[in-house]
């Protein structure tokens, strides 16, 4: 059974199960799990590459799928770690994401690639002009991902056909939003870009002021996203207009993404800090810090903040204070996203750990 969500123009449908399947968790990529956590996070098993992983993984049923800058993507048991397979592609750098029993991403060398889920072999590839950072979303057997190429992609899932392409003014590093009808991306020409999903025409835009290397995340009739010009902002979709904005003290980019529920936006910024804002007010309900800068994206799971930093530490935050529960050593620097299903948290370091974490069975 789907839970919808309706508001002025756009209606979605969200899955309701334990899956990972994307970036941020769902098509609007607010970062916000179904699966539980335990109150305490025990490291279950630790995987190491030759080079870093910065993409977050994705996770179905018993599979992680993540890649590396090792060039090659990977299936792994969730169980264990053990791999199931490795497929050569580029170095990967964007998130990985799972439909309808293919595995999609992109890779630095401007291939997007769509793989068996199952076998791990390739199904096929489609060439853009620039590496590609950005994880992809679906709607209606179409893919839509965007490239370095100042280009949003839309094709057909199941064959990799061009569907529509939509122009913007540089570089599309973040993931697209879907919310029913509609795309939205953020990009470096500095706007908010608003566009058919069927046509891929503009029906909008909204100047953000700078450049966003972030993807943004949809609850109801608003947007949230960070630029690099040091500020986070909360954007009304129906009014097409910035709601309000935040910059920290110590002005610094948001590169990482939100996570949003229904009270709460919850971001990391370059200025080692970890911030929770009221949703509709856009005051800053607390902040924590950390020893380096924050592009990890947030996750909201059982009443916390899962977030890591580049001081390699996975943090785990009270959600409604901002108080540090849990901190965990994992590696030398931490960019990727936490990613959580079957009760477990699986996130990769830039020297090549993936971790998956949970509670032991022998507590």
């Amino acid at each position: 059974m789907a839970r919808i969500i309706a508001f002025a123009f756009l209606v979605c449908a969200i899955p309701v199960h334990a899956d990972w399947p994307l970036f941020r968790g769902n098509p609007l990529q607010n970062g916000v799990a179904t699966s539980t956590l335990p109150e305490k996070l025990d490291v279950l098993w630790k995987l190491k590459l030759d080079d870093g992983i910065e993409g977050t993984a994705a996770i179905v049923k018993d599979t992680v799928y993540f890649g590396s800058f090792d060039q090659f993507l990977y299936a792994v048991n969730l169980s264990d770690g053990k791999e199931k397979w490795k497929y050569k592609a580029g170095p990967i750098k964007a998130p990985v994401s799972v439909f309808d029993g293919t595995v999609y991403v992109g890779d630095e060398d401007g291939m997007f690639h769509a793989v068996d889920a199952q076998k791990g072999t390739k199904r096929w590839t489609f060439e853009t002009g620039g590496e590609i950072t950005s994880g992809a979303n679906f709607s209606d057997g179409k893919v839509i991902f965007g490239s370095h190429d100042s280009t949003l992609y839309c094709l057909d899932a199941a064959k990799g056909e061009l569907v529509w392409k939509f122009k913007t003014q540089g570089p599309v590093n973040g993931s697209a939003v879907i919310a029913g009808k509609l795309t939205f991306v953020a990009g470096c020409d500095s706007n908010l870009h608003m566009i058919d999903l069927k046509k891929g025409d503009s029906v909008g835009q909204v100047d953000l002021g700078g450049q966003a290397g972030a993807t943004a995340a949809v609850l109801k009739d608003k947007l949230y996203v960070g630029t690099m010009t040091n500020q986070f902002l909360g954007i009304d979709l129906a009014k097409k207009e910035i709601e309000w904005t935040f910059e920290p003290k110590q002005s610094q980019p948001f590169y990482g993404s939100a996570a949003v529920n229904d009270k709460v936006a919850v971001v990391g910024c370059r200025d080692k800090r970890v911030y929770c804002f009221d949703r509709i007010k856009g005051a800053e309900l607390w902040s924590f810090p950390t020893k380096s800068r924050v592009d990890s994206s947030p996750v909201i799971a059982s009443g916390r903040v899962y977030v890591g930093s580049s001081d390699g530490r996975l943090y785990v935050l009270d959600l409604e204070k901002g108080t540090e529960l849990q901190k965990l050593e994992l590696g030398r620097g931490i960019v990727a996203g936490p990613a959580v299903a079957n009760n477990r948290l699986v996130i990769g370091t830039t020297d090549g750990w993936l971790v998956c974490l949970g509670l032991s069975p022998k507590r």
